[in-house]
């Protein structure tokens, strides 16, 4: 059997295994490319090497999101971006267009964490109610939080550049850096859409009923009521450590942009200061160690995983022998925008591929048939991952937005069909875009 079947059916299984949901993507990523390479030809030992050359590539990517994790679950558990968060929705109350504008912010603040299932249970129990009152559609409110959310996503600490970080074997930070403008535009973009949506949504409410008074039925008190609903008491909460605390998180940020350690000392370093500071007892210092481990932890051993099947694809050559025989039958007109063309049909992927077999057993893929047509790998990555994580809240396969729907009690058929459409035609924008100014 030829290496590039091998190595194909090896993908294939992982990516059937990651489909299914059947097993954690741990086993998928560490069983099938063992049973590969012993199908390949190669020993114990030589599979232990390319295990040793896989982590290795891997482990500061891992080390970053352990602790970047942890720091963003205290400054969250601690209240930094509640008083934030809780004011907007005060601000937005009543108007159509400030309510639409300030989900997009709001939702945007709550994934500075990087978690979308934190994003979620932050925005959705403080904005549904103000939406519910107001009459306005609840799936326009699940399409802003998720499309803000997705753009956030490309932060280094979130799931998709550090999965890129560890097939590149490059610094995550470093690969973020290019990606801050596509941010600042994809942000711009959603509030436009916001802006749009928001004028569409009024314009229906008072076809619906008449006026946008009759519909919300206001009251002079409303205001502090709504904003009553949405404050919950949070034992944790250090008011008087706002100020510290947002010092603290704005110091990581600067150093990690900086880039003059490493990420993961950056946020190591961010999580020792932030635990004395905001908890005196060691007790309660391990407490919060111990609240954010599972998040951190199953990212971590995700990419250590995934360490073991790049080694195992690298190593054998698998991966260089089917980027060859594809590139033998590919038309050579459509090779050297291969990466564009995957780019841009990215959310629709998202909708059949996790994103673990997106990133990990797809991009390595196509970054080697790219390569063959001279295209950088960062090119190839950068396209990947714009066209792609825009759709990353409208997946069913994402677990997040299952509890999104459930926060809400929405439908995923209807948030398909109500997001789809613009999450998509963000994304194709943002790739252009991204080719217009050379990212791509």
């Amino acid at each position: 059997m030829s290496l590039s079947l091998i190595g194909f059916i090896t993908i294939l299984v992982i990516v059937i295994l990651l489909i299914s949901g059947k097993v954690t993507p741990i086993v998928a990523m560490v069983l099938p490319p063992i049973a590969g390479a012993l199908l390949a030809g190669y020993g114990i030992s030589e599979i232990g090497g390319f295990f040793e050359s896989g982590v290795s590539s891997v482990i500061s990517v891992a080390i970053m999101f352990i602790f970047a994790i942890i720091f963003f679950g205290i400054m969250q558990d601690v209240g930094l971006f509640d008083p934030i968060i809780n004011k907007m929705v005060a601000m937005s109350h009543g108007n159509i267009i400030t309510v639409t504008v300030g989900t997009v912010i709001i939702a945007a603040i709550a994934h500075l964490d990087g978690s979308g299932a934190s994003t979620f249970l932050l925005t959705i129990p403080a904005l549904l109610p103000l939406y519910k009152r107001l009459k306005m559609n609840p799936y326009l409110l699940l399409l802003l939080i998720a499309g803000s959310a997705s753009i956030m996503n490309m932060i280094p600490w979130a799931g998709p550049l550090g999965r890129t970080a560890s097939v590149l074997e490059m610094d995550v930070t470093e690969l973020w850096k290019p990606l801050i403008p596509i941010q600042i535009i994809g942000l711009v973009l959603m509030l436009v859409l916001a802006v749009f949506l928001g004028m569409r949504e009024k314009r229906r409410i008072i076809r619906t009923y008449g006026s946008l008074e009759a519909a919300a039925a206001l009251e002079v008190e409303e205001e502090s009521v709504t904003v009553n609903e949405v404050e919950k008491e949070n034992p944790l909460a250090r008011p008087k450590l706002i100020w510290v605390n947002g010092i603290l998180a704005l110091l990581v940020l600067g150093v990690l942009i900086s880039g003059v350690i490493p990420a993961g000392l950056a946020f190591m370093i961010g999580v020792s200061i932030a635990l004395p500071i905001n908890f005196r007892q060691v007790k309660d210092q391990m407490e919060r160690i111990r609240a954010h481990a599972p998040s951190a932890l199953t990212m971590a051993t995700i990419i250590v995983a995934a360490g073991l099947f790049l080694g195992v694809l690298n190593g054998t050559g698998m991966l260089n022998a089917i980027a060859n025989d594809v590139v033998a039958v590919l038309p050579a007109a459509i090779g050297p925008f291969i990466h564009i063309i995957v780019g841009l049909l990215g959310v629709p992927f998202d909708l059949v591929l996790s994103t673990d077999a997106y990133y990990f057993a797809l991009m390595p893929v196509v970054d080697q048939i790219a390569a063959s047509y001279g295209v950088a790998s960062l090119s190839t990555a950068y396209a990947m991952i714009i066209g792609n994580i825009v759709g990353t809240f409208v997946s069913p396969l994402a677990p997040a937005v299952w509890l999104a729907l459930g926060l809400a009690g929405l439908e995923m058929g209807r948030h398909l069909r109500y997001s789809l459409f613009w999450m998509w035609g963000l994304s194709i924008v943002l790739v252009l875009t991204a080719v217009l100014i050379g990212v791509i």
